[in-house]
């Protein structure tokens, strides 16, 4: 295939004069020179370019059309053209450079799968070394935008959607709000309804958070509750009518003020006091007549405080005339509490929150590591790690009773709550990021360890002088099987089916949640995997994987899914390991369309770790994403850049990725739309 040509005017000045060198040549390989040596050239500019500063927008777009386009056209238009693009990738659309610069972030997908070997798919000719490196080179190179000090708003972004900042509690956030208020757990009869998701796939995305009469209900229940509950333990003694009526009331308003104080997140005022009041002495009223305690008449404006968007919402107050401005105090706090424990400040955050000391950036260091170290944090494993991981409906997962009669919910319980102590561990210890890929230990209790077959960990469970059974452990390993987030029982049982495994689903799972590539749906009219028959011959999983692989719709995602998921065929759709299925040995070997060999778990996770700049970057942008509670922006760029930074600083520790984030701009700014006109 003739290579393109790129001209002069194109490249950079040590390329131009090396052009006209080789333009006067006399040599009988002259006219060789230009076709070959330019490509060439321009990749040694693009190289010094890359290394020495990003190029400008003007000569990023003439390199495109010059070399980069005709590459393209000659390699990818076959299947990733106008008409039924493969992948979700339609490169027909970047004509020029104008639309390269436009669409700039989409070519990091497309690289990345060039650089891996992915595209263009076996059946087609690949890219020489040569070209595979100035594509590289090329994208490396691309203008960058300054937008660290600023956030998407109608200023800075055409057609700015905007996005729900002021929104309500989520389910999680609205049960640990009560708990920590009353200090006590919600009863299991008090049933709040599910969130759904949005934004990077997490429910504190605002979009998500509507208002419902089924909300209200549970809200008017849990109110109900709540208030009784705290008044238990602050006993107030006497009924209205024998009470001396003035002290009776001064008491009240005293509560009612700490009880706000601490539910609103901010100090009262004396009207919003008077307000709740009414509600008391209306019940004080009521009381003359009907046989009413003092505990009823105050739990009242108590009730009130938690059916108020004061307490429902997290309220962050607007200007009138509107634009991007900082948190107050008590909102930053707010923002700290919700990201890393799922609820309202304690009265240490409050404190700072009343005196502003929290707006120092070395107070909110110290406070995220206090926070850390509380055992809340706890919460970051459950409401961040089990969105991330796609574990939050695990106990809908049924494992067919008929092939696993012992398999129950509460091995479930055990799974889910084993990959919500890992993530949090991972902050709380400030261990390795890589350790959700590589780690060589597993958090446990006796009951897993036993599913899991390790031996000696059930064996020191059993000795333990506690007697307790239900005590968590972490356990080294050191045969690379178990360990990391791949590897753990809840994963493992919600990538299988009902009866057997699925690689497929196991593969896809990597690509999406671990690595962050994910690839689309099937398209329309591709029939599913056959299931095995029951009766007679069949082929085996992998037979039937092979044959599915064969039509070319189903070939360019099944090659980057199936390989990764058969690493982890040693474990059976509950996660115990296995060397057999049925009578067939187990193959967990796995070749990607790389030319990547490898076999097993351990080797799977060495091979994943080695895109760990990806695995870095995705996890800090799901993470920022589920603190922010939005869908990310080109806006957010720098925050994800400066953790990574940061990150590497810190020998890839994690608990700095938490600070960084609180400390952003776009953690601690928000845009406001004005609400009069200031003209």
């Amino acid at each position: 295939m003739a290579r393109s040509t790129p001209t002069s005017p194109n490249l950079c000045k040590p390329a131009r004069r090396a052009t006209a060198w080789v333009r006067s040549a006399k040599s009988s390989r002259a006219a060789f020179y230009p076709a070959r040596c330019q490509c060439f050239l321009v990749l040694l500019c693009l190289i010094t370019t890359s290394v020495a500063a990003e190029q400008s927008e003007t000569d990023w777009s003439q390199a495109y059309e010059a070399t980069i386009l005709p590459l393209m056209k000659s390699h990818c238009l076959d299947c990733h053209g106008e008409k039924d693009a493969e992948g979700e990738f339609n490169i027909a659309q970047f004509t020029d450079g104008k639309m390269a610069i436009k669409h700039r972030d989409s070519f990091e997908r497309i690289v990345k799968r060039i650089e891996l070997g992915e595209m263009p798919p076996e059946d087609s000719e690949p890219f020489t070394a040569e070209q595979k490196q100035l594509i590289l080179a090329w994208f490396d190179a691309r203008p960058k935008q300054k937008l660290c000090d600023e956030l998407a708003s109608e200023a800075t972004q055409k057609w700015y959607r905007g996005n729900v900042m002021s929104r309500r509690l989520t389910r999680s956030e609205y049960r640990y709000a009560i708990e920590d208020l009353v200090d006590a757990p919600l009863p299991d009869s008090i049933s709040l309804p599910s969130d759904g998701s949005g934004g990077e796939g997490f429910d504190t995305n605002g979009d998500s958070l509507f208002l419902s009469p089924i909300h209200l209900e549970s809200y008017l229940r849990a109110a109900d509750w709540a208030s009784h509950q705290w008044l238990s333990t602050h006993p107030i003694g006497e009924t209205p009518d024998t009470a001396d009526a003035s002290s009776a009331r001064k008491s009240t308003q005293e509560i009612v003020r700490q009880f706000a104080r601490r539910a609103w997140r901010r100090p009262i005022t004396g009207d919003e006091i008077e307000r709740l009041m009414t509600l008391y002495d209306a019940a004080v009223e009521r009381a003359k007549s009907h046989d009413t305690s003092l505990v009823d008449a105050v739990s009242q404006p108590l009730k009130a405080i938690l059916l108020s968007p004061n307490f429902l919402f997290v309220v962050e107050k607007e200007s009138p005339e509107g634009g991007v401005q900082r948190l107050t105090a008590h909102e930053l706090a707010m923002r700290l509490s919700l990201f890393l424990w799922s609820s309202i400040p304690d009265d240490e955050l409050s404190q700072l929150a009343d005196s502003g000391e929290i707006l120092h950036d070395d107070v909110v260091k110290s406070q995220v590591a206090r926070m850390l170290a509380d055992e809340r944090s706890n919460r970051l494993g459950e409401n961040f790690g089990l969105q991330w991981l796609g574990l939050t409906d695990l106990k809908s997962k049924t494992p067919d009773q008929e092939i696993f009669p012992d398999f129950d919910n509460a091995m479930l319980g055990d799974m889910q709550h084993e990959a919500t102590s890992f993530v949090s561990d991972i902050f709380q210890q400030n261990r390795r990021l890589l350790d959700l890929i590589d780690g060589n230990h597993v958090i446990i209790n006796q009951r897993l360890a036993e599913h899991y077959g390790l031996t000696e960990a059930a064996e020191d469970f059993a000795k333990s002088k506690s007697g307790n059974a239900f005590e968590w452990k972490r356990i080294q390993v050191e045969d690379g099987r178990r360990g990391g987030v791949m590897t753990l029982g809840a994963v493992l049982v919600k990538t299988s089916h009902s009866r057997r495994t699925s690689p497929v689903l196991r593969g896809q799972w990597i690509l999406s949640e671990v690595i962050g590539s994910p690839v689309p749906p099937p398209p329309p009219g591709v029939p599913p995997l056959e299931e095995a028959n029951d009766e007679g011959e069949h082929a085996t999983l992998r037979e039937q994987l092979e044959l599915h692989r064969k039509n070319p719709a189903c070939a360019s995602c099944h090659n980057r899914m199936d390989p990764l998921g058969f690493g982890l065929e040693n474990f059976d759709a509950l996660g115990r390991w296995r060397t057999m299925d049925g009578e067939s040995p187990i193959d967990a070997s796995g070749r990607l369309p790389s030319g990547q060999t490898f076999s097993g778990p351990a080797e799977l996770k060495s091979l994943v770790a080695k895109r760990a700049d990806e695995f870095r970057k995705h996890f800090v942008k799901k993470l920022l994403g589920f603190a922010l509670g939005r869908s990310l922006s080109k806006f957010d760029d720098c925050v994800v850049a400066e953790c990574l930074t940061q990150l590497k600083s810190q020998d890839d520790h994690a608990a700095i990725l938490i600070e960084t984030i609180c400390l952003s701009y776009p953690f601690q700014h928000r845009f406001f739309k004005a609400s009069v006109d200031t003209k």
